[in-house]
């Protein structure tokens, strides 16, 4: 055997009649990486469980030939699976608090799965979990191995889930999405790990991502995906220098780029005051000891038919910062000013003739859309909240929001599972269009979307933009996404804004050394550029 994956003319068919994977064929040496890459539907994700028999008794009609280090994985009785999972071969799943049991200590759930695959005793189990933890760079490994996954961060559960996956010291590594919804800084350390792992121990990689960047950065060849089937595989040089297939060029094109245009369609309309300007704002959240400070005397300003981006990581103040700019939250100290008007201090009754004009499009569209209503009731809300009575009225409004923002407005009587997620987050937006607003505050409205998704929904904001003569706050932890939507820019970090400006001075010519670490950790397109950046990053001990 010379390969260490071999798929051929694998088809999937689930129940209902949807045809997941079809036909696909492709090859994985020993100690190469290979990246599966494509749009959410793609078939991505499953052709990664199908090397694992994850399919097989769910129903899913399989054909074709998958065999991983010589195993046919669809004849393979119970006995030869167990052999191949988590000892040949091991899986990174997608969402490490959902695949990590609340319950348990990390260590114990890493030391279980190593008992499974062999005769370790549970002393011997405990003591590989504490070494794996320490090798995927958790610090002090021995305490933290006691933790349990909320007393984690993202990235260290992520970290956790890859340790896992290795405590069999498996010769294949599949990795789904890895690092979707990470900040930038703890995505690069992830590939990092992930780079340094392969170099270590020689395994194979199959990264399974919608982000071509990440791709870049991680694997030796990519293979698109396109419903279901191969597009296009090559070298990831080749592949992102010369692709010869339409739908690859439509995928790298979509993807935002450091050194690609940007929209800067409201530059020239900072004269006068702002529509709304923050001073000295902060936030506390507890009291005596458990005091947290969240926000820290942050100043800012946008104007009417600017965008102000603010980017920075996870548990930087962004999202309490947008809360607090349209009174989701209330200021603890410094002023708010809208119009020239300070609303900071408003009390409710009084607020309320303004909160229609100051609108939020929220991170996460699943959990902001009830899913026991339609999406119209849902976009109604603000009409309704603003005293609007007249149902004829408020339907007609709901249906034009709806088709503005591309959405079929007969839709309306439908509810969010049976919308895509680029479709619900287009609903979302329509939410906020609905009151006709002056300013609107997008939480992180991109982050887990395809890049062409992503590209649509951008492109849909500037126009909206355009249009209405909006104000927006465009709140990411992805700069390039920034950078492509933005006037103006504000980096934060531990609640304070350690730098701001205009978009081509501070992503030109960034002074603070945090601005810095962040734009170099940004995923490039040029394999090469990855390899010099990652040799000169330095691998911080844990996220």
């Amino acid at each position: 055997m010379t390969e260490l994956v071999e798929v051929a003319h694998l088809t999937v068919d689930f129940p209902g009649a949807v045809r997941a994977v079809d036909g696909l064929s492709f090859t994985l040496a020993p100690g190469r990486a290979l990246g599966l890459v494509g749009e959410s539907g793609s078939g991505k994700s499953t052709v990664a469980g199908a090397l694992l028999g994850l399919h097989r008794g769910t129903g899913a009609r399989i054909s074709g030939t998958v065999r991983v280090a010589g195993t046919d994985v669809q004849t393979a009785d119970a006995r030869e699976l167990r052999r191949l999972r988590g000892g040949v071969a091991a899986m990174v799943f997608q969402d490490p608090l959902s695949s990590l049991d609340p319950y348990y200590a990390i260590g114990d759930q890493i030391a279980e799965v190593h008992r499974v695959h062999t005769d370790a005793s549970r002393k011997a189990a405990r003591a590989r979990a504490v070494e794996v933890l320490d090798r995927v760079g958790i610090p002090d490994a021995a305490r933290r191995a006691r933790s349990r996954p909320h007393e984690f961060s993202g990235g260290m559960r992520q970290r956790a889930l890859i340790a896992m996956a290795l405590a069999c010291e498996p010769r294949l590594l599949i990795a789904d999405e890895p690092t979707t919804a990470l900040d930038v800084t703890v995505q690069a350390q992830i590939l990092d790990l992930l780079h340094g792992l392969r170099t270590e121990t020689g395994m194979g990689l199959l990264l399974v991502t919608h982000d071509v960047g990440v791709a870049a950065e991680s694997v030796d060849d990519i293979l698109v995906m396109r419903s279901g089937a191969a597009v296009e595989r090559g070298p990831v040089r080749d592949i992102l220098a010369t692709p010869s297939q339409p739908y690859t060029k439509a995928l790298l094109a979509a993807v935002p780029r450091l050194d690609g245009p940007r929209a800067g369609n409201g530059a020239a309309r900072h004269k006068g005051e702002p529509l709304l300007e923050a001073v000295g704002l902060r936030r506390e959240f507890g009291r005596g000891k458990d005091r947290v400070v969240a926000v820290d005397g942050v100043s800012l300003g946008v104007h009417a038919g600017q965008t102000l981006g603010i980017v920075g990581e996870s548990g930087s103040g962004k999202t309490t910062l947008g809360r607090m700019l349209v009174r989701l939250l209330d200021p603890s100290a410094g002023q708010l000013r809208y119009e020239g008007a300070e609303i900071g201090s408003l009390p409710e009754k009084a607020l309320r003739a303004r909160r229609r004009e100051l609108q939020m499009v929220f991170q996460d569209p699943v959990s902001s859309l009830n899913p026991r209503r339609s999406v119209g009731e849902s976009v109604a809300d603000p009409l309704r909240a603003a005293g609007v009575r007249d149902e004829q009225r408020i339907r007609r409004r709901v249906q034009e929001a709806l088709e503005r923002v591309g959405l079929d407005p007969d839709r309306h009587a439908g509810y969010p599972h049976e919308f895509s997620g680029g479709q619900r987050q287009r609903v979302g937006i329509a939410r906020a269009l609905v009151a006709e607003p002056k300013l609107i505050v997008c939480d992180e409205p991109v982050s887990a979307l395809d890049v062409t998704t992503q590209a649509q929904v951008m492109q849909l904001l500037r126009q909206l933009q355009d249009e209405l003569g909006l104000a927006l706050v465009f709140i990411a932890h992805d700069l390039a996404v920034v950078r492509g939507i933005s006037d103006r820019v504000a980096v934060m970090r531990h609640g304070r804004v350690v730098e701001q400006g205009g978009v081509d001075e501070v992503y030109g010519s960034p002074q603070d050394p945090y601005t810095k670490q962040l734009l170099a950790a940004v995923p490039a397109l040029d394999p090469e550029l990855a390899r010099v950046r990652r040799s000169a990053r330095r691998e911080p001990a844990a996220v």
